[in-house]
């Protein structure tokens, strides 16, 4: 199911041209406008999904096998050193288009893409609240 006033689903759709790399029938990928680095890609389901909340196990389970398979393409076809996967939820997140989408970035060494945080520190007490917490709603 497709979001009218979504751009990433008319994108998806073929409503809004892109650069894609891949397509199947549940998703597209593209190469992001203002990538991170070179060939920063971003996987859109075709189907509307608000976040990783709303998607369902099936289509995640295939934006998974299509991010590994379009991986091993940017590690094989740019000599890559790394990758991260970024997938964020909620403005609060770093969401800015609140349509489900994967990115992937290759990384190189000394380049400028920065994916950082401030270490916290855990203890055993702290996970056990943590997972009393949580594990009734799984």
């Amino acid at each position: 199911m497709k979001k009218e006033d979504c751009i990433f689903c008319k994108i998806a759709n073929g409503e809004i041209p892109a650069n894609a790399l891949y397509e199947d029938e549940v998703v597209k990928v593209i190469f992001d406008l203002s990538p991170a680095s070179r060939g920063h890609v971003l996987i859109l389901p075709k189907n509307h999904f608000d976040n990783v909340y709303s998607l369902d196990s099936q289509t995640a389970a295939h934006i998974f096998q299509v991010a590994v398979k379009i991986a091993n393409g940017l590690k094989t076809a740019l000599n890559c050193e790394g990758l991260n996967i970024v997938q964020n939820n909620g403005e609060a997140a770093g969401q800015t288009v609140m349509h489900f989408h994967m990115h992937l970035i290759p990384r190189y060494k000394q380049d400028t893409v920065n994916i950082t945080w401030v270490p916290g520190e855990n203890s055993e007490q702290k996970i056990e609240e943590l997972k009393a917490k949580i594990i009734p709603y799984l």
